[in-house]
C-alpha cells in the first residue's frame, strides 16, 4: 500500500471481523470497534471509537452501511453508532471504504473521501460462489426431496444465477435456467440446461431459486411454475416474489439476503479486504 500503514474496522458483522484478521496478517496495523459483544475477537482488540478514528489512515465501514438511515449497523456493538455523528468525527480526506449505502447514507457522507467497495464487479463475481453455496445449503435444508433429484428453476443467468446453476447441475438436479438475453439463453443450452425467456415462466418445479431484482415471480407466474415448490429469494430487497400470492399459494418463500456473510464469513471478509486493497491501488490512496 501507497500510504496507508494502518485500518479501522468501524461496525458490521462477522465478515468486517474475518477482513480486519486477514488484513493484521498481511502486516497493517489494525484497530476494530464496534464489537464488544462478540465472542471471539482474538487477536485483535476492541478499542474505543476515538481510538480507531485517531490511530487508523483509512476506515472500512460494513456492509450494508445502515440499515435504517440512522445507526451505523452494528450488531456487536454494545452501543448504538449514530452515522451522522460518526460522519462529522472523519477527517475529510481520510479515505473510507463502504458498503452499499443507500441515498439518505450518501448524503450523511457527502464530506466525506468514500469508497464503495460492494459496487465493484470482482466483489459481486466472487460474491456469487457462497451465495451460490448458501442457496443450496438452504435448498437442501428446506427441501423434502433430495437436491440432486428436484426439477430447479434457475431465475437470471448473471452472476449468481451462472455459478449456482452450474452447481445445481454438477449435483445432478434438473436445471432450468432464465434469461432475457438470446445470446444468455444458447450459453445455457451449451451447458446442458434448459433455457426460457424469464418474461414467459411456466412449469412445475420443486425449487425455484430468483437472482433477478424485479418482480418476475408474480401471482400469474407463481400460479404456472409452482405448487408445492421451495422459492428461495436470492435477489435484494424488495426482491423479486410476490409474497402475498405465494402466501395465498401457500408456496413457501425464503428471502436470503446476505448470504455470504452467514454461509461463509471468512471468505466474505476476505472478499471485502481484496476489493479495498484493489481500490488503494487504483486510486494510489
Amino acid at each position: 500500500m501507497l500510504n496507508i500503514k494502518s485500518f479501522g474496522i468501524i461496525g458490521g458483522d462477522k465478515r468486517q471481523l474475518y477482513c480486519a484478521r486477514s488484513i493484521a496478517d498481511d502486516g497493517y496495523g489494525v484497530f476494530i470497534n464496534g464489537f464488544d459483544q462478540c465472542e471471539n475477537t482474538s487477536g485483535l482488540k476492541n478499542v474505543s471509537l476515538q481510538t480507531v478514528l485517531d490511530h487508523s489512515d483509512a476506515l472500512i465501514l460494513p456492509m450494508p452501511l445502515s440499515k435504517d438511515g440512522i445507526g451505523l449497523f452494528a450488531p456487536f456493538s454494545s452501543s448504538p453508532h449514530n452515522l451522522k455523528e460518526l460522519a462529522n468525527h472523519i477527517v475529510s480526506d481520510k479515505p473510507v471504504f463502504c458498503g452499499m449505502y443507500g441515498k439518505a447514507d450518501n448524503k450523511i457522507l457527502s464530506g466525506i473521501k468514500r469508497f464503495c467497495y460492494c459496487s465493484r464487479e470482482e466483489f459481486a463475481a466472487a460474491n456469487a460462489v457462497p451465495t451460490a453455496e448458501g442457496a443450496l445449503e438452504i435448498a437442501m435444508r428446506e427441501s423434502c426431496k433430495a437436491v440432486s433429484t428436484c426439477q430447479c428453476l434457475v431465475t437470471g443467468y448473471g452472476k449468481i444465477g451462472r455459478v449456482l446453476s452450474h452447481m445445481l447441475k454438477g449435483i445432478g438436479a434438473d436445471v432450468t435456467v432464465s434469461a432475457r438475453q438470446l445470446k444468455d439463453m444458447e450459453f445455457i443450452k451449451a451447458a446442458g440446461m434448459r433455457a426460457v425467456s424469464t418474461t414467459h415462466l411456466s412449469g412445475k418445479y420443486d425449487i425455484i431459486f430468483n437472482t433477478v431484482p424485479a418482480l418476475v415471480l408474480d401471482a400469474r407466474t407463481l400460479a404456472k411454475c409452482a405448487s408445492d415448490a421451495v422459492v428461495i429469494d436470492l435477489a435484494s430487497l424488495p426482491g423479486g416474489v410476490d409474497d402475498e400470492a405465494a402466501e395465498r399459494m401457500s408456496i413457501k418463500v425464503i428471502h436470503a439476503l446476505s448470504l455470504p456473510g452467514k454461509a461463509a464469513p471468512k471468505t466474505a471478509g476476505i472478499i471485502i479486504k481484496n476489493a479495498v486493497y484493489n481500490i488503494i491501488e487504483e486510486e494510489e490512496l
